[in-house]
């Protein structure tokens, strides 16, 4: 790898990440087609490759494919959020050890800064394919990483290491030559590109534009005059002008993750729940600007990695809800109750962080027993008040005072998997014959 001060982004996402999951515990799962369900087993929230190749789609409810399952064998399984959350927690932290400036975009996605790392590796497809080994060794998880001079570049990256099998794994976009590049580009479908969704690729197509290539030679100043400022950033992104800096990302479509390291380190368990209320409250805004409700919450803290002069210490915890919400009060109450669980004094803590897991449009949410037509009209009257009120004078103008305890009920989940790594009573355990 160069030691040259030219920015490179590596983008690190975990393969089918509740498949995955599900398979590093039981290995029968294996080489079978799976498929992950939603609250109460409603719908597919994640699918191994096995059952991609049936044309299963994401969000396929699963009493529509319960035919198609007796036929082929597909294994449904009810989401374990706390087994999901805490197998993140543990590859987030082996990412750490590569690189003082990490991202966590996602349950299953982050992006590293290759910046400055030049000297410790002959190649960011070295580093890459260390990084693969590395977490397949820990957590038996397989990832994929892609490489490139922006973020899009190297999300796009990623698409290819996951689909072409010559990459083995890693795609680095930044030692590719031109001609080889576009060659690929002309393959790839212009939706395939970060923040290119359905009503902005079909807008496209009817302009010729339906390849990455075809965005890319066009010109940015028009993509803006058709489609505003955020596509023309992507446009630049494309043609390798760096638009988007670490922690400056959209809010992720699976997940939407709200974290920022601290400014000074911290002992205080009052200031981590201040931190990790005014995230709860972040991302619950962006929960309810695109009209979503999330199954769980998970909440995580983290030192200084770098400091390692210091004690060192990493903590995640997931809480799921019975009933999917965008309650900022419900969010706040689950996340301050977490955060009370992963908290260890003597520490000093960098980081902190929330991630809002299982996001399903709020218009197919399915309502329980005590999720009442009163309870639904309060709250989304009580939130939209907050979220007016912000807007108009300004964020953080009307807040909570304090953090509320969030009321879960047991959740129906008729095969779930044991939640091997947080629960003493559900450790796998070994019998003689």
């Amino acid at each position: 790898m160069s030691e040259a001060t030219e920015q490179i982004f590596a983008l690190v996402d975990v393969n089918n990440m509740y498949v995955s999951c599900e398979r590093s515990f039981n290995p029968k799962l294996r080489k079978v087609p799976v498929c992950v369900l939603s609250n109460n087993d409603g719908c597919a929230v994640s699918r191994s490759n096995e059952v991609k190749a049936l044309g299963v789609k994401m969000g396929t409810p699963w009493f529509q494919m319960k035919d198609l399952a007796r036929q082929h064998g597909i294994i449904g399984l009810s989401s374990n959020y706390a087994l999901y959350g805490d197998m993140s927690q543990r590859i987030m932290t082996i990412l750490a050890e590569y690189s003082p400036n990490l991202e966590i975009y996602s349950i299953d996605e982050a992006f590293i800064s290759c910046r400055g790392l030049g000297g410790l590796w002959t190649s960011t497809t070295a580093m890459g394919q260390h990084i693969r080994a590395n977490i397949l060794r820990c957590t038996t998880m397989p990832v994929c990483v892609g490489a490139g001079q922006t973020k899009t570049l190297a999300k796009l990256a990623n698409f290819m290491a996951k689909k072409a099998p010559l990459f083995e794994g890693v795609c680095d976009l930044t030692t590719m030559s031109s001609a080889r590049m576009e060659w690929f580009f002309t393959r790839i479908p212009v939706d395939e590109i970060w923040g290119v969704g359905r009503r902005i690729s079909t807008k496209l197509n009817a302009m010729g534009i339906d390849t990455v290539q075809r965005l890319k030679d066009a010109s940015p100043s028009a993509i803006r005059s058709h489609f505003g400022v955020v596509m023309e950033r992507t446009c630049y992104e494309l043609q390798g002008v760096s638009c988007l800096a670490m922690e400056e990302v959209p809010p992720a479509r699976k997940e939407i993750v709200s974290s920022r390291s601290f400014g000074e380190l911290t002992r205080s368990v009052d200031e981590l729940s201040e931190a990790v209320t005014m995230y709860v409250a972040r991302a619950s805004e962006k929960l309810r600007r695109q009209h979503s409700v999330c199954s769980a919450i998970h909440v995580f803290v983290q030192t200084n990695p770098f400091r390692t002069q210091d004690p060192q210490y990493s903590g995640g915890k997931t809480i799921p809800f019975t009933d999917p919400t965008d309650d900022t009060r419900v969010l706040t109450g689950a996340a301050i109750q977490g955060l009370a669980g992963i908290y260890r004094e003597g520490f000093q803590y960098k980081k902190a962080g929330v991630m809002l897991l299982g996001l399903i449009p709020n218009s197919i949410k399915q309502a329980s027993l005590f999720d009442t037509e009163a309870t639904r009209q309060s709250s989304a009257a009580i939130m939209s008040t907050l979220d007016k009120v912000n807007q108009r004078y300004g964020r953080d103008a009307l807040r909570l005072g304090s953090a509320g305890i969030a009321q879960r009920w047991s959740m129906k989940s008729t095969n779930r998997s044991p939640r091997y790594t947080t629960r003493w009573e559900e450790l796998p355990t070994v019998t003689a014959n």
